[in-house]
């Protein structure tokens, strides 16, 4: 039995739950896929997954034995990219998505650069606001913000993101700085059209709260929104990089920094356990250069 295979399948199959899809992401038949995943459980003596005529899961053995294969693997996908990595230039096509602003703010022209200095390469970059499935939507690489619930993504933090109210130098000079999230109250917000009215959460004395906010202009997209605060017509509460142009140039002032909740991770994620070309572990290494920074 080839165990590295074995273990290779194994997993494929974990990430996939079916042994149809794993043959197909294997470029496989099915039988040989059955074949080594009952090698492998007779080789270990314990049964991995619990099988009946309509779905596939792991027993708790399969679930603790997953993350050492998975472990090894990727020590040995390391390894062998340290030999190569100097020596061999990226080629082929890549699919990258992120979510719409921060992808046109920072994700696209930081692709742009990678195209330009790897003339080979081919990148298709998808922006959406929504969850993709990286496995289900063939993408080899996502930038997320926010905590990773997806057990098959390899996520590698790259900096955080904090969300924070703003307002510009004029209005603070005439309505004041607040003190606490509550004198939000009395002021003018510029608010998302069709979101809930609730600003937050807040962290006071570490308990998290949030407040209903209201203001005469809201707008369905957070640049007109950004553009408005900027103009003096009241708070507005953003994630960080949708105001950092504003920030730097003083047209808008963070207030309210000793109540904000913690920061949202900024990642990099992409397919657990795949062994990455070349092109991919290339792209993911510049990417985390490009994004360095934010947080810091």
């Amino acid at each position: 039995m080839d165990k590295l295979k074995a273990m290779q399948t194994f997993v494929q199959i974990a990430d996939h739950g079916s042994l149809t899809a794993a043959a197909g992401a294997m470029d496989s038949s099915l039988p040989a896929v059955v074949r080594s995943l009952a090698a492998f459980e007779a080789e270990l003596g314990v049964r991995l997954f619990n099988r009946t005529t309509r779905r596939i899961s792991l027993t708790d053995e399969g679930r603790r034995h997953l993350d050492s294969c998975r472990q090894l693997l990727n020590n040995l996908q390391e390894a062998e990219a340290a030999l190569t990595a100097d020596a061999a230039e990226p080629v082929g096509h890549l699919n990258i998505t992120a979510p719409v602003q921060f992808g046109q703010m920072h994700v696209a022209p930081a692709i742009t650069r990678f195209v330009q200095r790897y003339p080979q390469m081919r990148c298709s970059v998808l922006l959406y606001d929504r969850v993709v499935n990286l496995l289900e939507e063939g993408i080899d690489l996502g930038i997320r913000i926010g905590p990773l619930e997806d057990s098959t993504l390899v996520a590698q933090t790259i900096g955080h993101i904090r969300r924070v109210v703003v307002a510009s130098p004029g209005y603070l000079q005439q309505a004041g700085q607040p003190a606490h999230p509550n004198d939000l109250l009395r002021a003018n917000c510029v608010r998302r059209t069709g979101n809930n009215p609730s600003w937050g959460p807040f962290i006071d004395k570490g308990r998290p709260f949030s407040i209903n906010v209201s203001g005469n202009l809201e707008f369905n997209q957070i640049a007109p929104a950004v553009e408005a605060c900027a103009a003096g017509l009241g708070f507005g509460m953003f994630l960080s990089y949708q105001v950092a142009p504003y920030l730097a140039t003083q047209q808008l002032q963070i207030v309210l920094e000793a109540f904000e909740s913690p920061a949202r991770p900024l990642s990099v994620v992409y397919p657990h356990a795949r062994l990455l070309p070349t092109r991919t572990r290339v792209l993911v290494d510049w990417m985390r250069e490009e994004l360095k920074g934010f947080g810091s």
